[in-house]
């Protein structure tokens, strides 16, 4: 199917994917970062405790995930989306008016669990559900509304910081959570399934057959392939929470800083795009483990930058890497172990990469305090990207042979 004819005629349900996506930013780490230097301040936090807080909300958050990421094969997108969106805006409500340091990891739990977690999954177990033969093009264009968030909300929210109080900024993101709801029932007024779209119908994995979540997480394909899905958001998650240290250490203004992020998500998005053509024509197999390897180049760019330009050249080569991988992993799971659960499938590997986003920050919050430089560690994160490959490359060049032939 020609793309533009594909756009026009599943329009309201890419576009439901996208808003979903895009709301899901503010619950996203980019978006939480840009008030790190104010809740540290308010609240006397050090960068490991911040770090830490940071880890405990989106840790549990991630374990809640395994349990509630598996409702997208049980609920209609349409209704869990009305519960879901709620749930943020309170939790937006909740960072606004927030007091007490004990309460702020349920704050983080909130905006993680609702924000990044269910309402991503969402987006991306409809596309991957109800799309087959262009699985790869829903994806890629679903997830557009994510990477259109990290370019434009923290440019925004940053220059209103100038002249709004923090909190009344989060009052604000509340208000647009809840404004996209009516726009996101409108699109899904007739919500695609596959009774009425023949395209939608199952498809299988490894062997011939749909897997079921306990038989993957016993599966030796899984061990190899969680490294490398939950690197991308754990150390992407890292190098945004510390975007106010890097720019100190560096010795670069913030707002400046903030403002190569457009670039990033331009690079990511074109990334994303190409990823998700070559899914629908190569598959997964050949296109992961390559993926990772600008990543690694691009993060041992930004230990050695020692100006913007450097950083925008580190930003480039990372986001080929981030925005494939914002792709990919949705599209594996439904390639190899097959679409009947996949709803509880994908919420297995978010948690994963939920979880990586819980470990980034914490780790190198603390790390910093010990007195480990961040760019230091910015090349050890280089080369676990690097190892990861390998161990990617390794198993899934192994289990694509057991993947049913397609005519």
């Amino acid at each position: 199917m020609p793309f533009w004819h594909f756009l026009r005629e599943n329009r309201a349900w890419l576009a439901a994917g996208a808003l979903l996506t895009f709301t899901s930013s503010y619950g996203q780490t980019f978006f939480i970062a840009i008030f790190a230097g104010e809740i540290r301040a308010e609240f006397g936090l050090s960068h490991a405790a911040w770090g830490g807080i940071y880890t405990l909300g989106t840790a549990v958050s991630a374990l809640l995930m395994v349990w509630a990421g598996a409702l997208t094969d049980r609920w209609r997108v349409r209704s869990l989306a009305i519960a879901v969106l709620g749930l943020l805006a309170l939790a937006c409500i909740a960072m606004a008016t927030v007091s007490a340091v004990w309460a702020l990891p349920l704050v983080i739990l909130g905006l993680r669990l609702f924000g990044q977690g269910i309402t991503s999954q969402l987006a991306m177990v409809a596309m991957a559900r109800w799309f087959v033969r262009n699985r790869g093009r829903a994806l890629s264009i679903a997830i557009l509304g994510v990477q259109a968030g990290q370019a434009v909300l923290p440019v925004v929210f940053v220059a209103l910081m100038q002249v709004m109080p923090w909190r009344t900024l989060w009052l604000l993101a509340a208000g647009l959570v809840l404004a996209a709801l009516p726009v996101l029932l409108l699109l899904l007024r007739q919500e695609r399934t596959p009774q009425y779209h023949a395209e939608t119908t199952q498809s299988e994995g490894m062997d011939g057959r749909h897997w079921r979540r306990g038989e993957v997480v016993r599966h030796w394909l899984f061990w190899l392939v969680v490294p490398a899905v939950a690197g991308p958001p754990a150390f992407g998650t890292a190098l945004f929470f510390q975007q106010v240290h890097l720019a100190e250490i560096k010795g670069w203004p913030l707002v400046d800083l903030v403002a190569l992020f457009p670039l990033f998500t331009a690079i990511s998005v074109l990334a994303m795009l190409i990823a998700g053509w070559a899914i629908d024509r190569v598959g997964t197999a050949r296109l992961m483990p390559g993926a990772l390897l600008p990543v690694a180049v691009g993060f041992a760019l930004m230990a050695g930058a020692d100006s913007l330009t450097g950083a925008a050249l580190a930003f480039g080569f990372s986001a080929l890497s981030i925005g494939a991988f914002t792709t990919l992993p949705s599209a594996f799971w439904a390639e190899f172990y097959g679409t009947r659960n996949l709803g509880a499938i994908k919420a297995l590997g978010a948690a994963v990469m939920v979880l990586g986003t819980a470990l980034g920050p914490g780790l190198t919050g603390a790390l910093i305090d010990l007195g480990i430089g961040f760019e230091a560690q910015l090349l050890g994160m280089s080369v676990y990207f690097a190892l990861s490959a390998a161990l990617l490359a390794t198993g899934v060049s192994r289990a694509a042979r057991l993947l049913p032939r397609t005519s």
